[in-house]
């Protein structure tokens, strides 16, 4: 799995990262079990500082997508459970996920409104 930043992109290093993370995982090109690079790995490959891909690889774990095993690795968790608290935290994903996404349209210089308009008009019609 190969993770872009865009140095262009007015959002930070470490949250195009830990977006780059979440949709790889929601997308299924990461699966439970996978391994992650190790941070140092990562901060070279990606040329961030390691303290960038740390922060990510945090944020994640104590999002419950990531599980690291002191000395083995950092692996993809198990996907939220169902029932009640599986959907919470499903709802807790979409408001970040929302907030981004309008914080990142909002830099483009779109309004909310705009987005609803796009999404509407795009996937209003499934």
């Amino acid at each position: 799995m190969t993770f872009r930043l865009d140095p262009h992109d007015p959002a930070p290093l470490y949250a195009q990262l830990e977006r780059e993370i979440r949709t790889a995982i929601a997308a299924g090109w990461l699966a439970p079990g996978d391994q992650l690079p190790t941070v140092r790995q990562l901060a070279v490959t990606l040329r961030v500082n390691a303290n960038t891909v740390a922060r990510v690889y945090a944020t994640l774990e104590r999002d419950g997508l990531l599980s690291t095993q002191r000395g083995v690795g950092t692996f993809v968790r198990s996907p939220a459970p169902r029932g009640a608290e599986g959907r919470r935290q499903l709802e807790r994903e979409l408001r970040t996920r929302s907030a981004r996404f309008i914080a990142d349209a909002a830099a483009l210089g779109f309004s909310v409104i705009d987005v609803l308009d796009h999404l509407q008009r795009t996937y209003g019609k499934e």
